[in-house]
């Protein structure tokens, strides 16, 4: 299929154009060829690239593109080696970033909830044109060490864990990614618990002065379902071959 076939069928799948972001949401790169082979990865790395040209991928999809905000315009450096991986070998950019959080079925956070095993409950809200976040609740109450132990095995990794007090884990809001900053704003939400991707100096602070459970997962970890739950999608739905490729990264 040709590529604006696959990025008019994902922008309406994601409603991708009503929401306010920090880059562009949809075909980054149009590259010559039709979309035959797909590689999906977390972010747009010189790493993820080169296994999608040993792959002889026509497409690659990821989570985090390019264009932010506020960079430099220059195609320089390593900007510019990046695209020229993606032009020489005539392969196309799909980049989803709000959007594949908030989906209420292969977002990241609705990939976070089916890992951990967790009762979606409702959301909240973020500032955003959907709400990112989630509120669930796990079959049963656990401790706070029992969930950490879950996220690890979950995602491969041991979270930084914050103890923001004694009680039990019974319901948990979560946010992917970056979004340790909505945590004053989940302790008015009457949770137990709240967990994102990367934590902050203040984050501790305010976890244990409102007595909420804070866990780091990591922002790489937290964000793999979404982008590889799209992939799986759109290879099922046009026949297309997908490769999910995991270009480990420690934040």
């Amino acid at each position: 299929m040709e590529p604006e076939q696959l990025a008019a069928y994902a922008d309406e799948l994601l409603d991708a154009q009503a929401f306010q972001d920090y880059a562009p949401n949809g075909m980054q790169v149009r590259g010559r060829r039709p979309v035959r082979r797909l590689v999906s990865g977390v972010t747009a790395s010189q790493a993820l690239l080169e296994e999608a040209v040993r792959l002889d991928a026509d497409a690659v999809l990821v989570h985090h593109g390019y264009f932010w905000k506020g960079e430099s315009p220059c195609i320089t450096g390593m900007k510019a080696e990046r695209l020229r991986t993606l032009l020489t070998n005539d392969m196309s950019l799909f980049a989803y970033h709000l959007p594949l959080d908030a989906h209420a079925e292969l977002g990241n956070n609705a990939c976070l909830a089916a890992d951990l095993g967790l009762t979606v409950t409702g959301t909240f809200e973020t500032g955003t044109y959907r709400p990112l976040g989630m509120l669930g609740e796990p079959d049963e109450p656990v401790s706070l060490e029992a969930f950490a132990a879950r996220v690890a095995t979950a995602l491969g990794r041991r979270p930084t864990v914050v103890q923001g007090g004694d009680h039990p884990v019974r319901r948990i809001a979560w946010c992917s990614g970056g979004a340790q900053g909505f945590i004053d704003h989940v302790a008015t939400l009457g949770v137990d618990l709240y967990f994102s991707g990367e934590i902050s100096e203040p984050t501790v602070h305010t976890a244990r002065e409102c007595g909420l459970h804070y866990l780091a997962a990591g922002h790489h970890a937290t964000e793999r379902g979404g982008v590889r739950a799209l992939g799986e999608h759109l290879a099922a739905r046009f026949g297309l071959d997908h490769h999910f490729i995991d270009i480990d990264s420690p934040a």
